[in-house]
């Protein structure tokens, strides 16, 4: 069965970076990619346009999707891979929900910009609504210029405290790709584990009994953010795989009252996994 592969596009060398990455990531698997764009505008700015000039815009950008999938095409030339454009005139989160109904979407696919130097932002504000807004389908981040290896390491973090079993599929499925570790991250901020969080730790080594697995116990910081850093850091991780439950460090990274530096820079791509309960 084909995988189906949403990658919403602003037509941003950043965007195309990501088509990129993920061409290479997915070059064994039959796929089929559909190219999404959004072009919402508001209602005072729809008023001031005529109908001519909107129609000019919406072919210009019909016409830069349809270049787009040419040029997904000719330097991919992957016989697995076959690619399909969306317009949109919802806003992106919107026509991002529309299109996986539509098209049965597996994933989806977003270039960000990495926080770097000076930088305030974590994630683009298109990236941080779809992140809170999409409870359907797991969202894949790239950041910026990140040029593709094959992902050895892959690190989970986890408080043991949520069972999980269908959201880690996307995780499994990522793992056997390329035959990658999966290193689970705890950080310990308790002296000894709970009986729930026992259970569920064993739980999850029954559900990844099949993949090369080792567990990790990070000693507990001030942030979060930064033992995850180190850990990616020290350990060469080359994906962090998150699940988006309540008050988990994914959920409190987006919801920040001001989208602000906190630790936490994407220098690696991101695969954030909807919490199905």
């Amino acid at each position: 069965m084909k995988k189906k592969i949403l990658i919403p596009t602003d037509f941003s060398d950043n965007a195309w970076a990501a088509v990129v990455y993920t061409l290479h990531l997915y070059k064994d698997v039959e796929c089929k990619f559909y190219f999404l764009h959004s072009t919402k505008m508001s209602a005072s700015t729809m008023s001031n346009l005529s109908n001519k000039l909107l129609k000019v815009m919406t072919n210009s950008a019909l016409k830069e999707l349809n270049d787009l999938k040419a040029m997904a095409e000719h330097s991919n030339s992957n016989s697995n891979h076959e690619f399909e454009i969306t317009l949109s005139v919802e806003d992106l989160s919107n026509a991002i929900e529309r299109a996986i109904s539509k098209y049965s979407i597996d994933l989806i696919i977003m270039g960000t910009k990495g926080a770097s130097g000076k930088s305030q932002f974590l994630f683009g504000t298109h990236t941080i609504r779809a992140i809170k807004k999409i409870k359907n389908c797991p969202i894949f981040i790239v950041p910026e210029e990140f040029d593709f290896s094959e992902p050895k390491q892959i690190a989970f973090p986890t408080d043991f405290k949520h069972f999980f079993d269908e959201e880690l599929l996307p995780l499994k499925q990522l793992a056997e790709l390329y035959n990658s570790k999966i290193r689970v991250v705890h950080i310990s901020e308790e002296e000894e584990l709970s009986d729930v969080q026992n259970y569920n730790l064993t739980m999850l080594q029954s559900y990844l009994k099949d993949h090369a697995v080792s567990i990790h116990w990070m000693p507990n910081y001030a942030k979060k953010t930064q033992e995850i850093n180190d850990f990616i850091e020290e350990l060469g991780i080359d994906i962090l795989v998150m699940i988006n439950y309540k008050h988990s460090l994914i959920e409190k990274i987006v919801r920040e009252p001001v989208v602000k530096k906190i630790g936490f820079n994407p220098v690696i791509p991101v695969l954030v996994v909807p919490y199905s309960r």
